[in-house]
């Protein structure tokens, strides 16, 4: 093992946070230097060039540490987990092989901790748990106790359990073991199948057993027969939930037989390259939308980022293996935890009741959680569009309910070709392959673990349930799909399933049975990184980022080719057969360990059949009356369900693709506070899908059904902001949650299931054609000789999907200042105001008891008032209302408009709180004055006009009032409440980001801002290019990118419009001498996450060409031509400035570092166009502009001052970031990294190479900015720069 020093680890505000804490154990302790260091494995008999190695491994932003570090008293040392390969290792190594280091077997990197006052016989515990993480880490003492990290462990074979000789009594004991999760019923049905066999079990098979039989993935209660309060049931949940499909599956495609759900989608031009030419084309078909949503729940307690990224990731190889193959689109992501109890905040209305050692507390949840689910989407290059965030923990009578065991909700929609809706057919003999990255011990029994109640399974086995996230892998494994789909009917994928729970012991089973064929398989086939594992081990270990395909043997070189192009690792592990049969051979010990008739593992178990009994509901005396006005609305406003969910979004890319139109953020300001995440369906169009979450969970602890109906309204009040047609277009995925078997809990749950799925959405005509549930929502332990447990109330959480209209009428909650207007509330609670569960109601501890509730007639009603009202442009702005009640509809929409209210109630002083706070089912509108009349017209035409009521007016001084006819209850500010309302996530950004620019973000709310604008030196529907399209002649461009890289096709599709050919190239094409690049005349390096960024922001990428001689030369001929162009984004622009030695004039370019937030940052930003010699910003110089970005590594770093200086001199700096006064940006968010001087792009010295962290390539089109000016309708103002391109070639 040869160690290599690193570089320093933590940023100053991140050492001095890690220091204090250290500071704080009270052991005497001070921490002195955190620094990594490189662990490398080198081939046996191989030696390696450890100086040209040092440098490839060390990031140009990092200043080199002093090797003693290494030999200094006092270490921790953190690696990752003995047995597990971690995802940046398996980045790293292979731009360690791309670079020619082909002695390298891998490398890891660990952190080496410092300690003051450490001494070799000291009790390290507590310190061990501060800097690591026991899931997926392990801490030594020293660099020689690594070894262990190489170690190749013999191959070993199965065990088997001795059923003949014990009997039953041998299957129950492994079911404890192994933590298999089975239930009396199949054990005695393997005990008779095995004895039928003749034979004993192996331990292979019987985890293969388990997780295909698990609750997680059999939905057994789902499935069973019901008696309730002694009365036999005629429909299972599930029969309830199909019902809606039987009665209302207009335009379903496909649904309950595959990953996801299929829906009829619109027509329009998709984009993607050819798989001959390599060239990007729009392909006129039909583009179908499919839409899934999962749960990760127990994972994430156990481990949050972790557990929600591989949730975000598994939720998403889901949508890509529908059908024949499919493209997921955008992403939604949802917790539901308990009280926070965040450092010194404490709230009125949390328990501190405490929590068992194997989870982690709610705090940590949202702190680590929401990172792990957006850095998957990140890296993949998924946006993550909407969501929702609840807190709740409540004492009752019969004990706590809560969220102990989180509820972790990942979701989105994708996109599939008609003839790929529906899986294939394959032939006995298809190979049957895994795609994806290696076998190794990590997630082994998630599926079984997920269904049981957090406490019944041994500690450990949680522990052994956690997987790891590689999401660059995984978009290597979707680029292999894309590219196969895309070749239409020669798609050669027949057949694909992902992997998931339980492994390929659950996932290659399933894709021959689905196939309706058997398979063989050989084991030691299965790509594999510790060949020590057990068969058991190898076949059912979750390791992520796998699909599991059926290949025909005449079209496996096709796919093999597009697989070595995209660097996607794949190996045939089998073939298919005609027999019904699953063999898994070992040929290293010359033995079948699954020998298995498939009748077996998917027969029948007895059927599952529930008894329940109905119980009052919990109820109190709750009088909204009661409570003192100011109090209660501090409370709400900073109750998490509630408050801004800023410290969620602003971690999420919400612009990758270049179709997203409508995001969380609206307005000038940029807030918060949309409901309806919205696309455009193609890059040529502006008709949409459409996406949006409703939840109302607490109320299920009142009135169950009442809680499913209000679930399904807030869905539909929050979709409407779109323009969907009608009602029945709008599908919907529903996840179910409870802890069955729990007190009353059944009965609940089979009452809600058959309001929503027999009753209520049948009778609006909407389908639930998708869903999920987990049954084993509670959480039990022992604290101080006390027996403790929390419950999680009856949970649906419903997701609503459509195709949708005109994009650009999609309405928000922006509040046009205009005192010439009126907000009307649409009260489809009809005035009854019920605080049954509402948040007024929980923060001070109590629940009520009567529970809002919405009829179907009204829900219809409701549509058709909505969609009158838009079809005539009546509506200004729009938002419903939910949690919180009435005030804070009007004052999210206050906050949005930066602007006051005028609120007037039409009730007596003691009904003011129930009609401010209660959360009935509606809306809030606001129209012009003109048009009130004629909204009161239509609603009394649909049936709703006494729903109907004028409630406020919008004031431009800023100023907060709540009249009644008697008394003024409220006179405040909008900064006052707003920063109320950001005080939660604001105290979560500074503990969990950089607290200085948490602050500045905080206190920007209160300052005086005039919010973004925009003003050009030109105009944007100019089409200055056209005289050159006009000729035909289309110069090439390669959009070049590197494995990991995701923001091509938005590139490809700007300078498309721009009158180019845009062709696709892979790194790979250029090393293996496909491309040269001699016959484009421009590049664009693209944004992304090439190789996971593990050596630094786009220097593998970087490293790859200049550690390549053949490869370097053809890129230096490339820049050195006069008659080329460059432009570098975001990853793209972090690649170019690491070949500023190869690229003539570059001198004094900067290198990108972590932004100074310490967080990845996606945010809508404003910039100036300098004047500067680049050829793609000519023109432009004095315009000012919105533009997304979204990186983690944005902050330009000079060599030194001399350097910046003489960079700003030679005029060199091309776009600055300014803030809303329209000066140079310093203060966060306004300049989102903490670049010196604003500095966000570069050109060099001839103008031929531009360089911009920022994304014009995701805002070409006006559709695609969360704002714009109005009269921005097609093409924004960042389409000249596309344009300049063509015209310059000119």
């Amino acid at each position: 093992m040869l160690v290599l020093p690193g570089s320093s680890a933590l940023s100053a505000a991140r050492f001095q946070l890690l220091a204090a804490d250290v500071s704080a154990l009270g052991l005497g302790l001070s921490l002195r230097e955190v620094v990594h260091a490189y662990a490398v494995d080198i081939a046996q008999d191989e030696t390696v060039d450890a100086a040209r190695l040092a440098a490839l491994l060390h990031p140009g932003t990092a200043t080199a540490v002093d090797p003693s570090t290494h030999d200094r008293p006092g270490q921790r040392i953190v690696a990752p987990r003995f047995g597990t390969i971690s995802p940046w290792s398996s980045k790293a190594t292979d731009i360690a092989h791309n670079c020619g280091f082909s002695s390298v077997e891998r490398i890891e990197r660990v952190t080496l901790f410092g300690i003051d006052g450490l001494t070799e016989d000291y009790d390290t515990r507590a310190l061990d748990a501060l800097i690591h993480d026991r899931m997926v880490e392990t801490v030594v003492g020293s660099l020689d106790n690594l070894q262990p990290l190489f170690e190749r462990s013999a191959p070993r074979s199965y065990d088997e359990v001795d059923l003949l000789g014990d009997g039953a009594v041998a299957l129950m004991r492994a079911n404890t073991e192994l933590g298999l999760a089975l239930t009396e019923d199949e054990i005695s049905y393997l005990v008779d199948a095995f004895s039928t066999l003749g034979r004993n079990p192996r331990d292979i098979e019987l985890m293969m057993f388990a997780q295909a039989n698990s609750e997680h993935c059999r939905h057994k209660i789902f499935n069973a027969s019901w008696e309730i309060d002694g009365a036999q049931q005629d429909h299972s949940l599930f029969a309830m939930i199909r019902h809606t499909h039987e009665v209302g599956g207009d335009n379903v495609l496909s649904a309950y037989s595959d990953n996801a759900a299929v829906v009829t989608g619109h027509r329009a031009g998709r984009f993607y390259p050819d798989v001959s030419d390599q060239v990007w084309r729009f392909h006129d078909e039909s583009i179908h939308l499919l839409m899934k949503v999962e749960t990760h729940n127990h994972p994430t307690a156990i481990s949050p980022f972790a557990g929600a990224g591989t949730g975000s990731g598994g939720e998403i190889r889901d949508e890509g293996a529908v059908g024949r193959g499919s493209r997921p689109k955008v992403g939604l992501v949802g917790f539901s935890v308990s009280h926070l109890e965040l450092p010194h905040k404490p709230r009125p209305w949390e328990l501190a009741y405490g929590r068992p050692n194997r989870i982690v507390s709610p705090l940590n949840i949202m702190t680590e959680g929401p990172i792990g689910a957006a850095a998957f989407n990140n890296e993949f290059g998924r946006p993550n569009l909407a969501g929702y965030f609840r807190t709740f923990e409540t004492q009752t009578a019969e004990g706590v309910r809560g969220y102990h065991k989180p509820i972790m909700i990942a979701g989105g929609f994708g996109n599939v070709r008609t003839e790929h809706v529906d899986k294939g057919e394959y032939s006995a003999g298809a190979k049957l392959v895994v795609i994806g990255g290696p076998a190794m011990l990590i997630g082994l029994g998630g599926g079984a673990a997920s269904s049981m109640a957090s406490g019944d399974s041994a500690e450990d086995l949680d522990f052994a349930s956690v997987q790891r996230q590689n999401p660059e892998i995984q978009r290597r494994c979707q680029e292999v799909i894309d590219r196969c789909w895309s070749l239409g009917p020669d798609n050669p994928i027949a057949f694909i399933h992902d992997v998931g729970a339980g492994g390929l012991s659950n996932a290659l089973p399933e894709l021959v049975k689905d196939g309706g064929r058997g398979g063989r398989f050989e084991l030691r086939d299965v790509p594999s990184d510790e060949p020590g594992m057990t068969p058991l081990e190898i076949w059912c270990n979750e390791s992520q980022e796998r699909y599991v395909l059926a290949v025909e043997p005449d079209q496996l070189p096709q796919f093999e080719s597009i697989c070595a192009r995209e660097r996607c690792p794949y190996a045939v592990v089998g073939e298919a057969t005609e027999a019904h049969h699953l063999t898994v051979t070992d040929r290293q010990f010359n033995n079948d360990p699954v020998d298995l008739p498939m009748s077996v593992l998917f027969g029948k178990p007895p059927k599952m059949h529930r008894r329940a009994t109905r119980r009052p509901p919990v109820s109190d005396g709750f009088d909204a009356s009661a409570v003192f006005l100011p109090e209660s609305l501090e409370r709400v406003l900073t109750f998490p369900a509630v408050a801004s969910k800023s410290f969620l979004i602003t971690i999420g890319d919400r612009s990758v693709t270049g179709m997203v139109s409508r995001d969380q953020m609206v307005g000038p300001w940029q807030v918060p506070v949309a409901d309806c995440a919205v696309t455009t369906v193609s890059l040529d169009m502006h008709l949409g899908e459409a996406m949006a979450m409703g939840e109302r969970t607490p109320l299920a602890l009142l009135d169950g059904p009442a809680s499913g109906r209000m679930a399904v309204a807030e869905a539909i009040t929050n979709i409407l902001a779109a323009p969907i047609e009608s009602l029945s277009d709008i599908k919907l995925s529903a996840n179910w949650m409870c802890a069955a078997g729990y007190e009353g809990d059944d009965a609940i749950l089979y009452d809600t299931v058959a309001a929503v799925g027999r009753d209520f959405c049948p009778a609006l005509g909407i389908t639930i054609p998708v869903g999920k549930d987990s049954m084993s929502m509670r959480t039990v332990w022992q604290e101080e000789g006390e027996d403790r447990a929390v419950t999680a109330p009856i949970s649906l959480i419903v997701s609503a999907f459509a195709p949708s209209g005109d994009v650009r009428t999609v309405l928000t909650p922006v509040l046009s200042p205009r005192e010439d207007t009126a907000l009307l509330l649409v009260d489809l609670g009809r005035g009854q105001d019920r605080m049954g569960g509402s948040v007024l109601a929980q923060v001070w501890q109590q629940m009520g008891s009567s529970a809002p509730d919405v009829d179907t007639e009204d829900i219809r009603a409701f549509f058709e008032l909505i969609k009158k009202a838009k079809d005539n442009e009546w509506v200004l702005a729009y938002h419903d209302r939910s949690d919180g009640g009435l005030l804070v509809t009007l004052l999210e929409m206050a906050f949005a408009g930066r602007c006051g209210l005028q609120v007037d109630l039409d009730v007596s002083p003691d009904q003011a709180n129930a009609r401010l706070f209660s959360e009935e089912a509606g809306a809030v509108l606001q129209v012009a004055t003109e048009h009130v009349a004629d909204i009161m017209a239509c609603a009394k035409a649909v049936g709703l006009g006494d729903a109907v009521t004028r409630i406020a007016t919008p004031r431009a001084d800023g100023r907060i009032v709540v009249n009644t006819p008697q008394f003024e209850l409220i006179d405040s500010r909008r900064e006052a409440l707003q920063s109320l309302w950001a005080e939660t996530s604001h105290a979560i950004a500074r503990v969990r980001d950089n607290a200085d620019c948490a602050d500045q973000e905080f206190a920007a709310i209160q300052a005086q801002d005039p919010g973004l604008s925009a003003h050009l030196s030109y105009d944007c529907d100019a089409d200055i290019a056209a005289p050159f399209i006009a000729t035909g002649q289309r110069p090439r461009l390669a959009v070049l990118r590197e494995q990991g890289v995701n923001g091509h096709m938005e590139m490809a599709a700007a300078f498309d419009r721009a009158g180019f050919t845009a062709v696709d190239v892979h790194m790979s094409d250029v090393i293996a001498g496909r491309q040269d690049l001699s016959d484009c005349h421009g590049l664009a390096a693209c944004g992304g996450f090439s190789y996971g960024d593990v050596l630094g922001a786009g220097e593998g990428w970087a490293k790859s060409i200049l550690f390549n001689e053949a490869v370097r030369s053809r890129f230096e001929q490339f820049f050195a031509r006069t008659d080329t162009f460059a432009l570098g984004v975001c990853n793209g622009c972090q690649m170019l400035s690491a070949l500023q030695e190869i690229i003539p004039g570059a001198d004094h370019w900067p290198r990108f570092a972590r932004n100074r937030s310490e967080q990845y940052e996606a945010r809508l930003s404003l910039v100036k166009v300098e004047a500067s010699p680049s050829v793609l910003l000519s023109g432009m110089e004095g315009s000012h502009m919105p533009i997304v970005v979204a990186h983690g590594e944005g902050r330009a770093q000079f060599a030194s001052a001399d350097e910046q200086a003489a960079l700003k001199g030679a005029g060199l700096v091309a776009m600055r970031f300014i803030d809303h006064d329209l000066q140079v940006a310093g203060s966060y968010p306004y300049n989102p990294n903490g670049s010196s001087d604003g500095i966000t792009g570069l050109c060099n010295e001839d103008g031929r190479i531009t360089i911009m962290m920022p994304h014009p390539e995701r805002v070409f089109r006006a559709a695609q900015l969360s704002w714009c000016p109005s009269q921005w309708e097609t093409d924004s103002g960042w389409m000249r720069l596309f344009r300049n391109a063509r015209v310059w070639l000119e």
